[in-house]
């Protein structure tokens, strides 16, 4: 009787914050966690601690915005495992100033480095991983999105996120969205399910001290996505297994 093969997850962005506790509660299940992050040593010490922990962990370099590293990655995957189940889109940026509405003086700069970050790194590296996601037999797709993505919220007054207009960062995690709308409708009839998560304003170096969830709340949504059952959703954005608004 054959041993049914462990479910192999990357998580990009995965050496501190959101990242690291999804690799962590993802390897708690018995999966190997290949942790992605730009400087391969402190891939390798995020590793080395989850290991410590009883995780099957795995170091990878992956730097979202060198193209380079997505080929590199899908080779060693390929040579490593032959398949990818579970890829999680973690790693994100926030450049715009807290505060009153800037849109009209937002610099090219910001929203070119944003978008390459957010959303064009994100679409490339799941495209290069895409043929390796296709292989497995449930093949998941988590892009860590934002309520801030939300147009209807935005356009709603009232909202709870109708003054934080910070235009750079939820115009990329719109663009996101979009494109977990697109490849779920064209993944529709595969066994591969591509969804959007809001984690909450958690505490981490980008959410900020006076955030209301602890990492380890803030992690539920994308661990619950990555290993959604067959008769799961596709297509849609999450948050605690409560759909948003587009």
């Amino acid at each position: 009787m054959s041993v049914e093969a462990k479910k192999v997850a990357l998580i990009t962005g995965a050496n501190r914050g959101l990242g690291l506790d999804t690799a962590r509660k993802l390897g708690q299940q018995g999966i190997t966690v290949l942790v992605a992050a730009r400087d391969l040593a402190k891939s390798e010490a995020t590793a080395a601690t989850l290991k410590k922990e009883g995780i099957d962990a795995r170091a990878i370099k992956l730097d979202v915005n060198n193209p380079a590293d997505y080929a590199a990655a899908a080779k060693s995957i390929e040579k490593d495992f032959g398949v990818l189940d579970i890829l999680v889109n973690n790693a994100g940026i926030f450049l715009d100033n807290r505060g009153p509405n800037e849109t009209s003086t937002t610099s090219e700069d910001v929203l070119r480095k944003t978008f390459d970050t957010n959303f064009f790194a994100v679409v490339s590296l799941t495209q290069e991983l895409l043929p390796l996601l296709r292989k497995s037999k449930a093949g998941r797709i988590v892009n860590l999105s934002s309520i801030l993505g939300s147009l209807t919220l935005h356009a709603t007054k009232g909202s709870y996120v109708y003054d934080a207009k910070t235009f750079a960062y939820n115009a990329s995690k719109a663009a996101l969205n979009a494109f977990t709308i697109h490849l779920a409708h064209e993944l529709a009839n595969t066994k591969i399910k591509v969804n959007s998560a809001h984690p909450g304003w958690v505490k981490t170096e980008m959410g900020g001290e006076g955030a209301m969830l602890e990492i380890e709340d803030g992690v539920k949504t994308s661990v619950q996505l990555a290993t959604l059952p067959e008769d799961g959703p596709t297509g849609g954005y999450f948050h605690m297994g409560e759909s948003l608004p587009w």
